[in-house]
């Protein structure tokens, strides 16, 4: 089984959406022994999963430790949080963290330690806070776990 991680930006601009889209689906193109790791954010992670399971790969939740769903964004992002949630095969609700920012690294890091590779939906620019894509991308990196960046250069994050 490999099992694929996902990190990346809860905005993804029109401009790198098609190429994001289209990596996530050549790298989830299964053949009975993938699995998708995300935290189920809004943007990429999200994606990423709905991706995997349209494409019948089994999909493990890893919810951070804190409320989580209230700090997911909009209605529409905590809806697809809760629908994909229903579809997914494991579940790992982390310990809770003193912080929200130390829930986010503590989810990084635990799809980065369980993953044979990292997908980073990123624009290579440093994370804007603790457990960011830019941190999670620098710890599979110091950790040996292969990262694929799906971006398009040049184009700014939102």
């Amino acid at each position: 089984m490999t099992r694929i991680g996902v990190t990346g930006h809860r905005s993804i601009p029109a401009a790198v959406e098609p190429s994001v889209r289209s990596g996530m689906c050549r790298l989830l193109r299964d053949d009975g022994s993938l699995e998708a790791l995300t935290s189920l954010a809004a943007g990429a992670d999200q994606l990423f999963a709905d991706i995997a399971l349209a494409s019948d790969v089994p999909v493990t939740a890893v919810i951070p430790g804190m409320d989580y769903e209230a700090h997911l964004g909009d209605a529409a992002a905590q809806a697809a949080y809760r629908r994909i949630l229903g579809f997914c095969t494991v579940r790992v609700q982390l310990p809770a963290e003193p912080t929200d920012e130390e829930a986010y690294s503590a989810a990084g890091r635990w799809i980065v330690d369980h993953a044979d590779r990292l997908v980073a939906v990123w624009d290579g620019r440093p994370a804007r806070g603790p457990g960011g894509t830019g941190e999670v991308v620098a710890y599979a990196r110091r950790t040996g776990v292969p990262v694929t960046v799906l971006w398009e250069p040049g184009v700014p994050r939102d």
